[in-house]
């Protein structure tokens, strides 16, 4: 038989090992096994074949050629940048939920979006309106919601929470709106909206022949393939009527914004026109989940990891007594400073959370020519290529016989400051010429939340959960995470 070791159509590769596969359909019922543990499944693969860089082959399913080694990374990401783009399955199954925004985009269209959003992320913002926002959230959240649980003996949602809290923050700093979820009970429909369509959208990614598929699937398995059509609808309708509102505002001149959105609309595209409404709602969105997502996704596991190591907390709980007061916290512009220069601890803590459970679990790009990695590895025109963070930060390999270990110690050197990886070892942020723009702003905002919280509060992991992340774009808990408050 032609194909009993690999999907029918896929070329044989000797130089790559492969996990074992059955005849015509390659992998898929490994990875249709191991679909609520995709992760889990690639980091195995790794280990067993105790290789840094193995192809994949499974019937739905692109070849991808998948690595965790730190120089392939950055050759991808950084050294030959232009040789890897998006690709048709992903911009095409990425299509309905972000269209042509920043993270969808290529060539010029990137670019531009880019470029415009840049103005916004500098060190002004950062020190005086930033830090201003984050503190105001923070402060309606503890004195509503965390004083309160704490007062009531209540369990809270803090993944949920942080959601909230996020969603608020990048709302106002980016398109200048009080959203206030913090101020609803319950979940909020464009998050749960946005939610449901980015688990669609990661398994349109997986499934190349998800426009015949995606309809019958969703009706059979509701419970695991959400209809994208309701999900879109609602996060359109939002998208739209933010931008609608801000441009009658701006026609009307009652506003002087210098937000993200603002920007924008103030930008002409390539043909030298003001973006039309479908253009502002692609990016808009690009945004939110830019802004919202990845943060209090962190904020969630680094409190799921402080719960369960206690030592860790001590350290921090000692470095937050050490250098913040109540006068600093009033000080937007003073408290900038202080995270920056004397937290170190702190940063250590974010930074090994990032390591072990990155926003960004598992990435791919789509090769425009024959390539060599690093590693040696021969890469063909066509080729999809995939790396994973999430497998790469539980290498021993790549960090070390501790690497399945929450260890903050490791980003701290011998004279007590923040070491730097390479972004190859920890593409967190991702790397090179579309290194995340946002990189410090999620920093300021996730340490602001720990500072705060972790000094007012005792936080205790409630017993008998399951905690697991849920399949998705990016590194969501599948079942919150349900923690008991009290002052401290």
């Amino acid at each position: 038989m032609i194909y009993k070791d690999r999907v029918v159509f896929a070329e044989k590769r000797a130089d790559l090992k492969a996990p074992s596969a059955w005849p015509l359909i390659g992998t898929f019922p490994l990875l249709a096994h191991w679909v609520n543990h995709i992760h889990e499944a690639f980091t195995i693969g790794f280990n067993e074949l105790d290789k840094s860089t193995y192809s994949l082959s499974a019937f739905c399913i692109p070849h991808m050629i998948i690595t965790i080694h730190p120089a392939n990374v950055e050759h991808i990401l950084k050294n030959n940048f232009e040789n890897y783009i998006k690709g048709p399955n992903f911009s095409a199954a990425m299509d309905d939920l972000f269209g042509h925004g920043i993270f969808n985009a290529n060539g010029e269209e990137w670019k531009f979006q880019r470029k415009t959003a840049s103005h916004v992320f500098n060190v002004k913002n950062f020190r005086d309106q930033f830090t201003d926002v984050f503190m105001e959230e923070m402060q309606y959240m503890s004195t509503h919601v965390l004083d309160k649980a704490a007062e009531q003996n209540r369990v809270i949602d803090f993944h949920d929470l942080m959601y909230k809290f996020t969603l608020d923050s990048f709302i106002l700093l980016g398109f200048g709106v009080h959203l206030n979820s913090l101020h609803q009970e319950g979940k909020v429909p464009f998050a749960t909206a946005f939610d449901e369509a980015q688990k669609g959208t990661f398994f349109r990614m997986i499934n190349q022949f998800w426009p015949t598929t995606e309809r019958p699937a969703s009706l059979i398995l509701p419970w695991i393939l959400p209809d994208m059509k309701a999900g879109l609808k609602v996060v359109d309708d939002y998208a739209r009527e933010v931008t609608e509102k801000r441009r009658a505002e701006m026609a009307n001149g009652q506003t002087e914004a210098k937000d993200l959105l603002s920007r924008f609309m103030k930008a002409s595209n390539a043909k030298g026109e003001p973006l039309s409404n479908d253009e502002l709602r692609d990016i808009v969105l690009n945004f939110v989940i830019a802004g919202r997502d990845t943060t209090a996704q962190a904020l969630s596991w680094c409190f799921y990891m402080l719960t369960t190591h206690p030592r860790v907390e001590r350290v921090l709980l000692q470095e937050i007594t050490e250098n913040i007061t109540d006068e600093l916290l009033a000080d937007s512009s003073a408290l900038y400073e202080v995270i920056k220069n004397k937290m170190n601890y702190a940063h250590a803590v974010f930074y090994e959370t990032l390591r072990l459970y990155p926003s960004v679990p598992l990435n791919q790009k789509y090769a425009l020519k024959d390539d060599i990695w690093p590693d040696g590895t021969h890469i063909k025109k066509g080729d999809y290529v995939v790396w994973s963070p999430y497998a790469q930060g539980r290498s021993e390999k790549v960090w070390g016989l501790d690497a399945k270990h929450f260890r903050p110690e490791r980003w701290i050197s011998e004279n007590g400051d923040i070491k730097r990886e390479s972004q190859g070892k920890w593409p967190a942020f991702h790397s090179g010429p579309r290194t995340c723009l946002g990189q410090h702003l999620a920093t300021l905002e996730a340490l602001v939340a720990i500072i705060c919280m972790v000094r007012k509060y005792k936080f205790t992991l409630s017993p008998g959960q399951d905690i697991h992340y849920q399949i998705s774009l990016t590194l969501p808990m599948k079942n919150g995470l349900k923690l008991s408050v009290e002052k401290r």
